[in-house]
This record gives C-alpha cells, sequence and structure tokens, in this order.
C-alpha cells in the first residue's frame, strides 16, 4: 500500500480539494496525511472529504521538510511499503499512482520515481536536474541578463537536462520535492528530511541521499499538472529562504570542491550519452 502527505500552508481550499480528491481516487493510497502550518486550522475542514485523511495541525510553521517528517515517520511505523510526497498544486491524472507503484514493484533496485510535470497549459516543467553548482543557482537566478544571457542559458539547459528531451526513463540525481514517490526502505536507510532546510533544497539534499544507495528515476510514461508559481522570484522573503537554504546545502556538501558531485553528475551525464567536451 501506499501513503501520502501534503503540507499546507494558507493555500486555496478549491484548489486543494482538486488535488485531494485526484489523490484519493486511488485504491492504493492507505491514508492521506494533511499535515497543516497555517496559522489557523481552517483547512482542517478539507479533512471530511474521505475516511482516509488524516489531519494535523501544527500551530506553526515547521517548515516542508519538517512538516512532512510527520507523516513519513507514520509510513515508516505503520511499515507501509511507499510513500508519497506531494505539492497541494499538484492534479492526479487517473492510473498515475498506479503505474508508478507497478514500476516500483518490478524494480526494487529504486528508491525513489517522479513522473513527468506539467504545467496546466501541458508544457513539460524542467525539474529533473543534476546536482547543483555554486554557479548554477547563482546564474540562473541572478546573471539572466546581458553578456551573461547565453552563458546561462547554455549552463541552465545543462542543469535542467533538457537535452535528453525529457522523453525517456532515465536516472537523475536530483528530482522535485513536489512529487517525490519514495519506497520506505531506503528511508529507514538514509534518513528523512534534513530538517535544518526550512524551505527549498530538502528536496536536493534527500534525492542526493537516496541516489548514493539507490536509484532516483524520471519516469515519463505518465504525467501530473502542477500550478508551479516560482515564488521565490517573486518574493524578496522567500529568497531569502532560498539563498539561506542554499548556503545551508553548499555548506554540508562542499561549495567549489564536491568530489562526489562531480562524480555523480559526470556519470550521470555518461549515461544519458551526452559528450561534454564537444559542448
Amino acid at each position: 500500500m501506499l501513503n501520502v502527505s501534503i503540507v499546507l500552508y494558507k493555500n486555496d481550499p478549491e484548489q486543494l480539494t482538486q488535488t485531494i480528491r485526484s489523490v484519493l481516487k486511488s485504491n492504493l493510497v492507505k491514508k492521506l496525511y494533511l499535515i497543516d502550518n497555517s496559522p489557523t486550522d481552517k483547512l482542517k475542514k478539507l479533512s471530511q472529504l474521505g475516511e482516509r485523511i488524516e489531519y494535523t495541525f501544527n500551530k506553526a510553521n515547521l517548515g516542508f521538510g519538517k512538516a512532512h517528517n510527520i507523516a513519513l515517520k507514520k509510513s515508516i511505523k505503520e511499515n507501509v511499503k511507499y510513500h508519497l510526497v506531494l505539492n497541494p498544486d499538484i492534479h492526479l491524472e487517473s492510473e498515475v499512482l498506479e503505474k508508478l507503484y507497478d514500476f516500483m514493484e518490478k524494480n526494487p533496485d529504486v528508491g525513489l520515481v517522479m513522473p513527468k510535470i506539467l504545467y496546466p497549459d501541458g508544457k513539460i516543467q524542467y525539474l529533473c536536474k543534476l546536482l547543483p553548482t555554486p554557479m548554477d543557482l547563482f546564474g540562473r537566478r541572478f546573471l539572466d541578463w546581458g553578456p551573461f544571457k547565453s552563458y546561462v542559458k547554455k549552463r541552465n539547459e545543462l542543469y535542467e537536462l533538457r537535452f535528453t528531451g525529457y522523453d525517456k526513463l532515465m536516472e537523475v540525481p536530483f528530482l522535485s520535492g513536489c512529487f517525490m514517490f519514495l519506497r520506505v526502505s531506503i528511508l529507514k536507510k538514509v534518513g528523512l528530511f534534513d530538517e535544518r532546510f526550512f524551505l527549498y533544497f530538502e528536496d536536493t539534499d534527500l534525492s542526493r541521499r537516496i541516489h548514493k544507495v539507490a536509484k532516483t528515476i524520471y519516469y515519463p510514461y505518465v504525467h501530473v499538472y502542477h500550478e508551479h508559481q516560482k515564488w521565490s522570484y517573486k518574493n524578496f522573503k522567500l529568497l531569502k529562504i532560498h539563498i539561506k537554504s542554499a548556503i545551508k546545502y553548499f555548506n554540508k556538501w562542499g561549495w567549489f570542491n564536491d568530489p562526489e558531485r562531480k562524480t555523480i553528475n559526470k556519470k550521470i551525464l555518461e549515461k544519458l550519452n551526452y559528450n561534454i567536451l564537444s559542448k
């Protein structure tokens, strides 16, 4: 069976209702955990949408990873085989969970899988990434203009693996936290979300730890729709949080001296037949 967790924070009830209903259409879902970081429990009424829903009100904003960990610990205790970390602004098409579940059952060496993620208009969201370097993040956020624009575009296309076309199964070391279909036995080995990351980079960190002991796979044969907003590009407070998390990530794994990152990224590009020297 499969447990699902969604972390809430002052969400649009109508949009959240659509997400919840799309999840509960699957009979594979044992429990849907709604972990509410909002200042009030107004969203508690949505727990009435199904008997499989378990609502938790935190009375404070614990952050993305720490809130999801509440549900992940329950999945470990319940000995559930899989756990889906899901954003509240994602709509699942029919059979998505069934096909991902079947894929995981047939591939026990896979610890994490993510489907194709689309914008509501059907365009691809490029959420398969290499392990980031400081320049990848600094360049795409602050240097995407003037004389730097062409370099940043070229570097970003590599970082987001756009050259693959996103049309084939591939191993990716960093898969987005908006949809993480996780094998719980692997979480027991590598641990849960690092709670030092309040928001941003907790998915990078967890993907990386899983990738070291199991396969982390992009599965393009099913898709979901994601109302991705890129809030840190629009909100200065979130930008500050994003920068703080980036600093914590590079302090943990290494800034410019990160041999493991270099090795992992090189192996991934080789598997994808990307010839670095010819680019």
